[in-house]
């Protein structure tokens, strides 16, 4: 992995991305927003996550219930229950994603902390970012 090619992060974004941690529930700027756009990871650009598939879990942190295809990276957690997911491109933390929870026709919630993402509105892809 090339840090020299991914953003500078400040400390919370380093401790949530490289240090897999989790932002405080509902304090994320992603968590209630519905502009239509991509979500991209807050380290390398990649793209991970559609508007489209973002729904309300009323969990505290943005949920989908789909990743662009190739994206994101399922690993076991650590404590033995969850699925870790990652970027596929740098491996940042993204998250958990539940499956069989029934939220919505996929029944899957890709649980993200904002902190690792950013937004890019509609449109916007097109003219670099």
């Amino acid at each position: 992995m090339d840090l020299a090619k991914h953003n500078e992060l400040n400390a919370l974004e380093r401790y949530v991305i490289e240090r897999k941690g989790t932002e405080p529930p509902f304090s994320g700027e992603y968590d209630d927003f519905w502009q239509a756009g991509t979500y991209i990871c807050r380290r390398c650009n990649a793209p991970l996550y559609r508007s489209e598939d973002k729904f309300d879990a009323h969990c505290g942190w943005p949920a989908f219930d789909d990743e662009i295809p190739g994206a994101v990276r399922r690993l076991p957690d650590p404590d033995g229950m969850r699925t870790e997911i990652r970027c596929v491109a740098c491996g940042g933390h993204l998250g958990h994603v539940f499956v069989g929870e029934g939220f919505t026709e996929k029944s899957t919630r890709h649980c993200v902390n904002s902190l690792s993402m950013r937004f890019v509105p509609k449109g916007a892809e097109a003219q670099g970012r």
